[in-house]
């Protein structure tokens, strides 16, 4: 149950992969069809910001289990530049490369825990579960 996937990120190659694998754990713990989709969206916007804004970092994915239900956690980190302005980049429409500026928000509406923090010049880490329930 709690065996970690970890997955590099350099490239548009590396989203797909951990989308992949994401999409996969999910299906085999019993995730729906839709909710596997859900899971593998974040991770791919996750590790996009990751290549946009850090050029490199890990998406690291595992299955857990709480005292009621199973679900999927994925950390997404990196050591970029970090995110100067948390409360903003969480806002619908906000974007420092030109996006739309829904990847976190986006992101944030697909899972049912969500927690990021950042520091000027040391990186971001995001942190998401998503729960079969």
């Amino acid at each position: 149950m709690n065996e970690k996937i970890r997955v590099p990120i350099h490239s548009d190659k590396d989203i797909v992969a951990a989308r992949q694998k994401g999409r996969t754990l999910a299906l085999s713990i019993g995730f729906s069809e839709t909710d596997s989709t859900l899971i593998a969206t974040a991770i791919s916007e996750l590790a996009r910001n990751i290549v946009t804004y850090a050029k490199k970092g890990e998406v690291e994915i595992r299955a857990e289990r709480n005292q009621v239900h199973i679900g999927i956690l994925v950390i997404a980190k990196d050591k970029g530049a970090g995110i100067a302005n948390i409360k903003q980049a969480l806002q619908d429409g906000f974007s420092t490369s030109g996006s739309l500026g829904l990847g976190l928000p986006g992101v944030k509406r697909l899972v049912d825990e969500f927690d990021i923090v950042s520091s000027k010049g040391k990186g971001t880490q995001v942190t998401i579960r998503k729960w079969k329930i």
